[in-house]
């Protein structure tokens, strides 16, 4: 206990008593917090988000993970605020929504190509490899009305850019993470239209205090106490008390029917947690769609590989999330109403007179893949 006291006296940097998410930035970096401790501040910048933690909740919280088989992510993590921190905004986002007119939110036309990037980093023998993929897995656009569409961005955080998720790629880490930069100047790019607009949540993995903060692009724009979601591993519905599992049935129950997702990385965290949300929520009640234009990986992993059967990871990614049911899209249109007349965003073949989201054209498109 004493050791905790004395943890929770370093942390306090303004001596006031309360522990403010400012006061664990500093002293954990202070501290050098990193790899096993990385875990524990995840948890208390998550529980800071509402207001500073008094020096008794401090003491409680540390108590309860140790004596915890789950640790962190048990217990203290399943009381969590983070439900009606969700409810409240939700009800902010639903009064914006009525009072709004109907209007294009983005055409599709707005974000940087990773074919582009690609063709330009990449020997020019292999800087097709991910146009084909997209030719081969993916459709190139799919519209969405933004009041039936919800956005979740997986761990657009600082690590994978300037950070120890970069660092540990040694020499190569710069040219590895080019895609991951560009994806989070696309989420920015996005969010400067939707942010608070529509349903907005991110998820956050385990770093050091600077890592774990929002990627640069998107740091001026998302609020400081933005809710998200606690994620240890590639799987954003574990740890189950993180409260994603509860957000995305109260979407259901809002009229949300579909699911807009982007991040890092494409083909690990992206993949396997769109994969297990559409097992979890089939697409008849909540469709998930990848927006690949918000999704970065590794440079190399869009290249064609021998131990992917001559495809790349990320192109055996995108065919694994096609077959749990997942669209993945080379971009997402936004509309702000459901209404089909305010639709003008290009249609193609069949989709001419059908609805965005409609199960119907779901149908079609997967047919079409």
């Amino acid at each position: 206990m004493r050791e905790w006291i004395e943890l929770f006296d370093f942390l306090d940097r303004d001596r006031d008593g309360a522990l403010s998410r400012e006061d664990l930035f500093q002293g954990a970096t202070a501290l050098g917090w990193q790899g096993p401790q990385a875990h524990l501040y995840a948890l208390l910048d998550f529980l800071t988000l509402p207001g500073p933690m008094s020096r008794k909740t401090f003491l409680d919280c540390l108590e309860e993970v140790h004596q915890d088989p789950q640790g962190v992510y048990g217990r203290v993590l399943r009381r969590s605020t983070l439900p009606r921190l969700l409810e409240k905004a939700a009800e902010v986002l639903s009064a914006k929504v009525k009072s709004a007119s109907a209007e294009i939110l983005r055409d599709g036309s707005e974000p940087q190509s990773m074919e582009a990037l690609l063709r330009e980093v990449v020997h020019s023998e292999r800087s097709g490899d991910y146009a084909a993929a997209l030719q081969r897995s993916a459709v190139a656009e799919h519209p969405v009305f933004a009041d039936e569409t919800a956005l979740l961005l997986i761990d657009p955080q600082r690590a994978f850019t300037a950070g120890e998720w970069l660092w540990r790629l040694g020499p190569m880490g710069e040219f590895e993470a080019m895609p991951l930069r560009l994806a989070f100047d696309n989420c920015a790019r996005l969010l400067e239209v939707l942010y608070q607009r529509v349903e907005v949540l991110f998820s956050r993995c385990p770093f050091a205090p600077d890592g774990y903060r929002w990627d640069p692009a998107l740091e001026p724009i998302v609020r400081d106490d933005q809710p998200y979601f606690l994620k240890p591993s590639n799987n954003l519905l574990l740890p189950e008390g993180n409260g994603c599992r509860n957000w995305l049935e109260a979407l259901e129950e809002r009229g949300i029917r579909t699911l807009v997702m982007g991040g890092c990385t494409l083909n690990s965290c992206v993949r396997v947690s769109a994969v297990a949300l559409a097992r979890v929520f089939s697409r008849h009640r909540l469709q998930v769609v990848v927006d690949l234009s918000l999704c970065g990986a590794r440079t190399s992993n869009y290249l064609n590989a021998p131990q992917f059967d001559g495809i790349s990871p990320v192109e055996a990614g995108l065919r694994e999330m096609r077959s749990a049911g997942v669209i993945a899209a080379g971009q997402v249109s936004w509309v702000e109403h459901s209404n089909p007349c305010s639709l003008r965003s290009t249609p193609t073949g069949n989709d001419r007179n059908t609805r965005p989201n409609s199960p119907d054209r779901r149908e079609r498109q997967l047919k079409d893949e």
